[in-house]
């Protein structure tokens, strides 16, 4: 007869950091890069440029997710898309991942399996020969997840957020608003009698709402086209991770000018991605998470606009600005940018 003790899943806490790693490396993905892969002090990685692309980002349950809502699956694979966007946006080629997580002693090592297969498969879709190189597991009270991620500019220059120029056309390349429609159904309809995260109601809004729950939880991120905007002769560009006006903003402080986004063409591409025919306009403009790619382009560069490289579509144009001037506009008027995403506004305290 099995004993009871037998029964339970082997947890952090019962196999310990050792043997959980043993079942979990296995199943992240290697990269193609990688001279010295997990096993060492320190990974090695190749570096073809000699300069090398770096970003990091990190993401806690309760201000960033919600365990009720997401999977760990879910969990791995929004890990590596963001930041691996987050690269994209500089236009470099993804090439290696480290990861460090911290998680609670009682959580199934089945869960963080799940969660390596969910980062496999995001650098699978979304940036092949990308990999995870190295990282650290521990224990903490709350989930916490830590991505570094590097790039190679393939003797390219970088793009930065400082090139946009007065008479450049605004583009994006992915959704908008869509992450924000996905968030909002979870907290209207996600939770239970009480308010607090739900997973059997968030297992529903899946079913009804596929476009953007899969978008808030398992973003799938425009990667190639970030490469594809600066073999395209882009000239600014980063990655949505706030919201269209606030990055826009961003963009327009860093390069000294105005963005005058057109709410037609910003519509047109929201609704192409699937947003709520429904939805507000405000949601295209402020919503986060979307993790696509904003980019500005010299006139010049791609004509006729519809040849602009990748998935980007033309959603404005860059004007000239004034120190004191409004640096998002919305068809020719100045547009509030307050919105999009902020892990820390309005936070309850609860996880869920």
């Amino acid at each position: 007869m099995t004993s009871a003790s037998h029964s339970q899943p082997d947890t952090l806490g019962s196999v310990g950091e050792l043997a959980a790693l043993s079942r979990i490396i296995p199943l992240l993905p290697e990269s193609e890069s990688t001279l010295l892969g997990p096993g060492d002090d320190a990974a090695v990685l190749a570096a073809p440029d000699r300069r090398v692309v770096i970003t990091t980002d990190m993401m806690i349950h309760g201000p960033d997710f919600r365990t009720a809502w997401s999977t760990m699956h879910d969990l791995g694979f929004k890990a590596a898309a963001t930041n691996l966007s987050d690269v994209a946006a500089m236009g470099a080629r993804p090439t290696a991942l480290v990861v460090a997580l911290a998680a609670p002693a009682e959580t199934a090592v089945a869960d963080l399996e799940q969660f390596a297969v969910g980062m496999r498969d995001a650098c699978e879709a979304l940036a092949p020969g990308c990999g995870v190189i190295g990282g650290d597991l521990s224990v903490s009270s709350a989930l916490t997840i830590a991505v570094t991620a590097f790039g190679d500019l393939d003797d390219r220059e970088p793009v930065t957020r400082s090139g946009a120029r007065p008479g450049d056309v605004i583009a994006v390349s992915g959704p908008l608003g869509l992450a924000a429609e996905g968030l909002g159904l979870l907290f209207e309809r996600g939770v239970d009698a009480t308010g607090a995260p739900d997973a059997d109601a968030a297992a529903r809004l899946r079913a009804e709402h596929p476009v953007p729950l899969a978008a808030q939880l398992t973003p799938h991120p425009p990667i190639a086209d970030g490469v594809a905007a600066a073999l395209g002769g882009a000239s600014a560009m980063l990655d949505l991770s706030d919201g269209l006006a606030l990055d826009a903003r961003r963009l327009a402080r860093a390069s000294g000018v105005s963005l005058d986004l057109s709410s037609e063409q910003v519509r047109e591409v929201a609704l192409a991605h699937g947003l709520d025919p429904a939805a507000p306009m405000a949601i295209a403009l402020t919503g986060g998470e979307d993790h696509s790619l904003l980019a500005t382009f010299p006139p010049d560069v791609a004509p006729p606009l519809d040849a602009l490289p990748g998935g980007f579509r033309v959603i404005g144009r860059v004007v000239e600005s004034d120190r004191h001037g409004p640096a998002v506009l919305v068809d020719g008027r100045p547009f509030d940018e307050r919105g999009g995403w902020d892990p820390f506004a309005e936070w309850s305290g609860q996880a869920g």
